[in-house]
């Protein structure tokens, strides 16, 4: 797709040839007369724009379009249109270099220790599904990672801290208490009975 602005200027160079007549020319090129005979206004605001522009991005390296644009309009109070200000600019090729996410490099987590004997480590967790009424629910899981051994499983629409508390004190009470406790770090574990 040729812009409109191209057609222009392939048309000014056919009707400089002799014996050519600008409506058929415009007819061809599919441009009006209007636009065959448009000249732009204002090329040396054009230009004062254009400097301005330069001279606030390499004084402000980090100034991209929007801060540019607003000291031009806040502070020096010149009453361009944005859409013109930032035609220019783009035609500078000023656009700042988008920076791409730096990417951490994390080395292959330790495997998990497996322990040697029972109430050694107790790993616990929540998972959460839903009824068919559309209310969830949740169940809160001790398991001894030495045998895998299920410790206890607490079910119930709502888990506050004090039932886990109790939970786990039950299962102490019952089996005995572990030499160490794994949980992820999620914030349903944050609570004054594990710090």
């Amino acid at each position: 797709m040729v812009k409109p602005s191209r057609r222009r200027e392939m048309a000014k160079t056919y009707v400089a040839l002799p014996r050519t007549n600008i409506k058929l020319v415009c007819d061809a090129f599919v441009i009006s007369e209007t636009c065959y005979r448009y000249k732009p206004l204002l090329a040396d605001e054009n230009a004062e724009i254009a400097d301005w522009l330069i001279r606030l991005t390499t004084t402000w390296k980090d100034w991209g379009f929007g801060l540019c644009f607003l000291y031009l309009r806040n502070v020096k109070g010149f009453k361009w249109n944005h859409k013109r200000v930032y035609r220019i600019y783009k035609e500078l090729e000023l656009n700042l270099r988008i920076k791409p996410k730096k990417r951490l490099v994390r080395s292959k987590p330790d495997k998990l220790s497996v322990p040697a004997n029972i109430n050694q480590v107790w790993s616990m967790d929540f998972m959460h599904d839903q009824l068919s009424d559309q209310r969830s629910y949740r169940l809160f899981n001790v398991i001894d990672d030495f045998n895998r051994e299920a410790l206890g499983v607490e079910v119930d629409l709502s888990l506050p801290s004090d039932r886990v508390i109790r939970s786990l004190e039950q299962i102490i009470e019952w089996r005995g208490k572990p030499k160490a406790l794994r949980c992820d770090n999620g914030l349903h574990f944050e609570s004054s009975f594990f710090s």
